[in-house]
């Protein structure tokens, strides 16, 4: 075989784990065998419809089992893989498609009306539907079943090593527009690694994925290390706290990766109690801190939590908290994966010592070397000696544990998606009425954080939080639009003019 990347995965284990289940998705069981051979077809289709080395090949659904057909078909040809984030807006989508170049796009039926707007215009110029045929007989667009139904299982061994480009990974930028983090088949196979020796997972395992599969933390930290040991995945479309406590039960899964947020609705769900979750064993959360309460809930059944710290640009891993030391160090993100490096460095790129804040700052052969088609960025993103600037501040105790104390990009995560300001107040500053605003994060009990804007308006002008809300709608994910919006007559400043962000949260954290 001469693919030495992820696209090879599949008929590797195979040869192990034919007839083994490798994917459930609601009555569906698909062996690995099956899923090697549909992985096959797609490739085929994808080849006979012009898709070469690496070109780049988009994935708009929710979770599915053609999410990863899709993925391993695009590395058996050495295309590139895109996966879109199912919340965003059609312009935010429409954005990169056209900046990955992506000219293949498939999608699920149930995002058919938001695919079609989001390729409108783009370079994409066919597209193949999952889970219904299109109602049109529109120029490029295909249905799935049917594709795959026509074509040859035929294995296309291409020559593919750990340093080719494998899949774009939008991540938000603190500029309004995304940045796609390049990984390599390297980057992902590394980060595969990590979370093995890491975690521990085994081939009798059984994973269920209720959190979406174009997260990094999903996809490489989830399926794929599953899937490389000969696991069994359990794919959820959407996340349901009383469907996915019966699928734990029903499946008797033993390992869960999710948000403070999942974990928190799965304890708060009258069925909590009475189902059976007696067969988990690894829960890996990620995101933001678990809250105590929500730690003595899974605690009380004999449950404990790995902590852990990523970003898409790591594929995401950085550290881990040992399951054996949550307690002990409760609110740290643990230590560095095992083939991963990190440091607190000074605004200098000194390291510091233990206790004092510095950037995080990473290195190793999960960390990507590039964004896509963004230099400066890349040159920007890169401190000397190839130290990967997280722009995340934190310290480490003086047994080597991360400690996350506050974000220099002023990132919001809520719910486990990342929010960037920048770009939400762009979006409002589209308004004629506003002068001025800033967008922070505030604690929020379900979601972690949640978006407040704070707006100055120009005089005589007026604005209601109901026309802001109208204004960003369909422009931004709504997980992004604010939750609460302050009009205030003035902005605290510093003395290059700038809005002192700091002062806004001591005066609205509320």
């Amino acid at each position: 075989m001469h693919n030495f990347g992820v696209g090879s995965w599949l008929h590797r284990r195979m040869s192990k784990s034919g007839t083994k289940l490798a994917l459930i998705a609601g009555d569906r069981k698909i062996s690995y065998a099956e899923l090697t051979e549909r992985a096959d077809k797609l490739a085929n289709a994808l080849r006979l419809r012009g898709v070469r080395r690496s070109d780049r090949v988009a994935y708009l659904g929710e979770n599915d089992p053609s999410f990863v057909e899709t993925f391993f078909a695009c590395g058996l040809l050495g295309a590139i893989f895109v996966p879109l984030n199912t919340r965003l807006a059609a312009p935010e989508l429409k954005f990169q498609l056209e900046d990955s170049g992506a000219r293949l796009l498939i999608n699920g039926a149930e995002l058919e009306a938001l695919a079609t707007a989001a390729a409108t215009g783009a370079a994409v110029n066919r597209r193949i539907v999952v889970g219904a045929a299109p109602e049109t007989e529109a120029t490029g667009v295909e249905d799935y079943d049917t594709v795959l139904k026509q074509t040859p299982p035929n294995f296309i061994d291409e020559s593919i090593t750990l340093s080719d480009p494998g899949m774009i990974l939008y991540t938000s930028g603190t500029t309004g527009f995304p940045k796609g983090a390049l990984l390599t088949h390297g980057n992902i196979t590394w980060n595969c690694m990590n979370t093995l020796v890491d975690v521990d997972l085994n081939r009798n395992d059984v994973a269920l994925m209720i959190s979406p599969l174009f997260h990094a933390a999903s996809l490489d930290m989830g399926l794929l290390p599953m899937l490389l040991k000969g696991g069994t995945v359990v794919l959820e479309a959407k996340f349901d706290p009383g469907r996915a406590l019966t699928l734990i039960q029903e499946h008797k899964v033993t390992t869960l990766n999710g948000v403070p947020t999942t974990f928190q609705m799965l304890c708060e769900h009258p069925a909590w109690a009475s189902t059976d979750i007696s067969s988990l064993e690894k829960l890996t959360c990620g995101g933001s801190a678990i809250p105590t309460r929500v730690i003595e809930a899974y605690e009380a059944r004999d449950i404990g939590f790995t902590s852990c710290y990523g970003m898409t640009e790591a594929s995401p891993g950085v550290t881990m908290l040992p399951i054996e030391r949550s307690r002990e160090k409760i609110g740290s993100a643990g230590l560095p994966h095992f083939f991963t490096d990190m440091r607190i460095a000074d605004p200098l790129g000194a390291p510091v010592a233990p206790g004092e804040v510095g950037e995080i700052q990473i290195s190793g052969p999960n960390v990507i070397s590039q964004y896509w088609n963004r230099a400066q960025e890349t040159r920007d993103s890169y401190a000397e000696g190839g130290w990967f600037r997280s722009g995340d501040m934190g310290y480490t105790d003086t047994e080597g544990f991360l400690f996350v104390s506050d974000r220099l990009k002023d990132m919001i995560i809520s719910g486990g998606e990342n929010i960037y300001p920048a770009e939400v107040e762009a979006a409002i500053l589209q308004l004629d009425t506003v002068a001025s605003v800033a967008v922070i994060g505030v604690p929020d009990e379900k979601w972690g954080e949640v978006p407040k804007a704070i707006i100055t308006l120009h005089a005589g002008s007026t604005l209601t939080q109901e026309d802001l809300r109208s204004h960003l709608e369909g422009k931004l994910a709504r997980y992004k639009i604010p939750k609460a919006v302050v009009f205030v007559d003035d902005m605290p400043r510093t003395a290059s003019g700038k809005i002192r962000k700091r002062d806004l949260r001591q005066q609205f954290s509320a």
